[in-house]
């Protein structure tokens, strides 16, 4: 009788809170994904001199490595309160198992339960539109700097949460 072994199939990422000593490991993985470009985007503008919201940006570690990242930001529209998403970053080799969708969808759930009404982000509507990002209320909210405002998406973390959001979007 023949047995052939079976490698056991990989944990799958483990996604938490941020922690301070994960910092330095995301830095690296956001300056991978993006490049020194990244500064120079208007959503970096909002994020200079901010500070991040603590329980709602998370990491995804896999074998202790941190292999993604999403991190959440005060801001105000027009001077109602929002919650302003990125980077969203994921390792090169572990993109396309939906790593990115279940960090977002964390770090909104977590929006959600510190009272925060919406989610703004600027990235590509195909993909955040799965996770209930919309183009059409956030036509109005106005990014600073260059910004090609068809990007600037939003999701309601509660019902009409995503009204009203008119004006320049400045760090909180």
């Amino acid at each position: 009788m023949s047995s052939s072994a079976v490698a056991p199939s990989p944990l799958p990422p483990a996604i938490l809170i941020e922690r301070p000593e994960h910092a330095r490991a995301v830095e690296v993985l956001v300056d991978r994904a993006f490049g020194p470009g990244r500064f120079a985007k208007s959503s970096e503008r909002l994020r200079e001199g901010n500070r991040k919201l603590d329980d709602c940006s998370f990491v995804a570690l896999l074998e202790g490595r941190v292999i993604g990242s999403v991190r959440l930001w005060p801001v105000t529209v027009g001077g109602a309160p929002a919650a302003f998403l990125g980077p969203l970053a994921v390792d090169a080799a572990e993109r396309s198992h939906g790593l990115g969708q279940a960090l977002v969808e964390a770090a909104c759930q977590a929006a959600a339960k510190a009272g925060w009404r919406a989610v703004l982000l600027v990235g590509d509507a195909p993909y955040f539109g799965r996770i209930g990002f919309s183009a059409e209320r956030a036509a109005k909210a106005i990014m600073p700097g260059p910004a090609d405002q068809r990007r600037v998406l939003v999701k309601a973390l509660v019902e009409g949460g995503d009204q009203g959001l008119v004006g320049p979007i400045r760090a909180a």
